[in-house]
């Protein structure tokens, strides 16, 4: 894929990070007013301005939240503990020479104590942006491949990949739990109530919700994929042209290919943001399409024969 530039990636992330701050409350008013076209007695508009405040406010507080504790989260759900540098002198000096080519200032660097070959890159400002590498990965790459995975990283971060991936998965993660909400209590909720009459109408109150918060959840959940999708091959470009080695990341993603599940980490947003998280089988046209449409990654052997090209 070709590199575009760095400042034109940076801008074009800066607008879609401005875009899925106003976009996915969009969708969640558009949600709200669908539901109220169904549920609202008297006037429908009225009813949607009174609730739009609570919405707004819910949402706020949520990405509050969300955006305050993100490394506590992700180092809790990883297990990640920070890389000693005494022990691990030959990362440190991959990271640093590789930060003092392009003028970045040097991340953090933890490990995962994990057999698996995988990284990731976190982090919403330089206090906190950092690299997270497995042990497996750092022992079974040779120089130039591990250079390339730290680069790939690095990456992410000079593009502003991880602070638009950690808004659009606050943001998904917002339709989700609304979603669980609506259908738990659809399934278990009324089973008390002895008034026939008032169980149809709220259970089906509860099912246009259910429905609605279905379709704003696929709707922002097929977004985040594509962006995610797309910021990988990005990074895998300016990392060759950082590196100025594209067949070192090439090598080492043929050996994480097939080897990079770690098992520990069972929360499915930060499986997102590792270098590798789908599977490279073949498989029939139409089938490998709707995979890939629901991947959070393109598949790794297309991506190694591309830097193979580079």
């Amino acid at each position: 894929m070709e590199y575009v530039g760095l400042q034109q990636q940076i801008t074009s992330n800066n607008r879609k990070s401005i875009l899925l701050l106003i976009g996915f409350p969009s969708i969640l008013l558009a949600g709200l007013y669908v539901v109220l076209i169904f549920v609202a007695r008297g006037n429908i508009n009225e009813a949607f301005l009174s609730a739009t405040p609570f919405v707004l406010l819910f949402t706020g507080l949520w990405f509050l939240i969300a955006y305050l504790g993100h490394s506590s989260m992700i180092n809790y759900a990883t297990g990640a503990k920070s890389l000693e540098r005494k022990e691990n002198i030959r990362v440190y000096n991959l990271a640093e020479n590789l930060c003092m080519s392009v003028g970045m200032k040097m991340p953090k660097l933890k490990i995962i104590n994990s057999s698996a070959l995988n990284a990731f890159a976190s982090g919403l400002n330089e206090k906190n942006y950092t690299v997270t590498l497995t042990r497996g990965i750092i022992e079974k790459l040779d120089d130039d491949e591990l250079e390339g995975v730290i680069a790939h990283e690095l990456m992410h971060i000079r593009n502003n990949d991880v602070k638009l991936l950690i808004i659009s998965i606050v943001f998904v993660g917002i339709f989700s739990f609304i979603l669980q909400v609506v259908f738990r209590t659809l399934l278990f909720g009324g089973s008390g109530r002895s008034r026939k009459k008032d169980n149809k109408g709220g259970a089906l109150i509860l099912i246009v919700i259910l429905l609605v918060s279905a379709v704003a959840y696929l709707i922002s959940l097929l977004f985040k994929f594509s962006l995610s999708r797309k910021r990988e091959y990005l990074a895998d470009a300016g990392a060759a042209e950082m590196t100025k080695n594209p067949l070192g990341l090439a090598n080492a993603l043929k050996k994480i290919s097939g080897n990079s599940e770690i098992r520990e980490v069972k929360n499915n947003d930060v499986k997102q943001m590792f270098i590798d998280n789908g599977s490279s089988k073949k498989a029939f046209f139409l089938i490998r399409w709707f995979r890939n449409l629901f991947s959070t990654h393109p598949p790794i052997d297309e991506r190694i024969q591309i830097l193979e090209q580079f």
